[in-house]
């Protein structure tokens, strides 16, 4: 072997071993959010595979792609678009006992998810950011808005991801031809954001639910409902509240994870908040401390309302759209794996702790 070979070969050996090492960390790290019912073989093996969120389609791993994308890269105007990264509609919505002849069944399992990151009191948060939050004392300060006693429109509902939805039953299990996306608002997270607007209007609350679908191709959806956000704004400059409602997914081509809770003997969807921070000045996002209150204040009144509703709320590096005002979240409402029944039945119960949230700050 000629000297060179010998050396090449050496620097090609040395790359693969960190290149494994830092796979196995990756793995490691994320085993340790799927401990389910006892279940940890087939999780464990599952993890292997793991594709963050995505599930099956090309369009799924463009949404996840999306998700973890650098804000900043959404300003880039839009080219051509390509069939891959149109959303694929189904014309009927999805029949958990419908025909699946020849298709695999997968289990979906169970959990509620509670720790994680940092406790304060009743519930969790998880901070990845180099911020030392003091939760007690953030939680002690004002909100950047208040709610007026008038009948003008404050609060704006949106869907970035308007299509995303649910399984139709708790069957334990679904097949391999599941898609979890359908433009029949009747069935996606329109239903949702429609349950936690009626909890705003029955308190007298000014709302206006936007149902526009964002994510007809997933490339450009947060700056289409940012366009969304922004027009209403302008016609409503009273708005203080915008909520971009999503439902999320765990799992993987073997399994899903549902994560639920129980309130009044009724199962529902598990929420996750998540709040943007202003990462190295590079979002310009300087008044996320102000999103911040209001989301760790969301998360307080729900678990003391409806005590396991949240998962631990997440606080990060990203800013998807909430650095339009001081009262900017996203929430997500579930996974692909709940029913559509858990999921309203959680966007009832948070409705009514925003309306607490809202008023008593007011």
């Amino acid at each position: 072997m000629k000297p060179g070979s010998k050396i090449k070969g050496v620097l090609c050996g040395f790359l693969s071993l960190i290149l494994v090492s830092v796979a196995v960390c990756c793995v490691y790290t994320r085993l340790s959010d799927f401990n389910v019912n006892g279940d940890n073989a087939i999780l464990m093996a599952a993890a292997l595979t793991m594709s963050k969120g995505g599930f099956f389609t090309e369009a799924d791993t463009a949404e996840t792609t999306e998700k973890v994308t650098d804000r900043k890269k959404e300003t880039v105007p839009e080219e051509t678009t390509s069939t891959e990264e149109i959303i694929k509609f189904s014309s009927d919505y999805y029949n958990t006992y419908g025909n699946h002849k020849n298709k695999k069944k997968y289990p979906v399992y169970t959990k509620h998810i509670t720790d994680g990151g940092t406790k304060y009191k009743n519930f969790y948060v998880k901070n990845s950011t180099p911020y030392n939050l003091n939760i007690g004392e953030t939680l002690k300060k004002n909100l950047g808005f208040k709610i007026e006693d008038n009948d003008d429109i404050q609060v704006l509902i949106y869907h970035t991801h308007t299509s995303e939805s649910y399984l139709d039953c708790d069957a334990g299990y679904y097949y391999s031809d599941y898609y979890p996306r359908t433009s029949d608002k009747r069935y996606n997270v329109v239903r949702v954001g429609e349950a936690i607007a009626q909890q705003l209007k029955n308190a007298g609350i000014g709302v206006i639910h936007d149902t526009t679908i964002h994510d007809s191709t997933y490339n450009g959806s947060y700056s289409r409902s940012r366009a969304t956000v922004e027009k209403y704004i302008e016609k409503y400059p009273n708005i203080k509240v915008t909520l971009d409602i999503h439902r999320d997914s765990i799992g993987d081509t073997n399994y899903k994870v549902k994560p639920t809770f129980t309130y009044k003997g009724k199962k529902g969807a598990q929420i996750m908040i998540m709040s943007g921070y202003n990462a190295y000045d590079y979002y310009n996002f300087p008044n996320w401390n102000y999103n911040l209150r209001f989301a760790l204040k969301l998360q307080e009144t729900c678990e003391t309302k409806f005590q396991g509703i949240t998962r631990p709320l997440n606080f990060g590096n990203f800013a998807y759209n909430m650095n339009i005002n001081t009262g900017s979240l996203l929430i997500e409402i579930g996974t692909d794996s709940n029913t559509l029944e858990e999921a309203v039945y959680s966007g009832n119960l948070l409705g009514q702790a925003l309306v607490e949230v809202l008023q008593k700050n007011s």
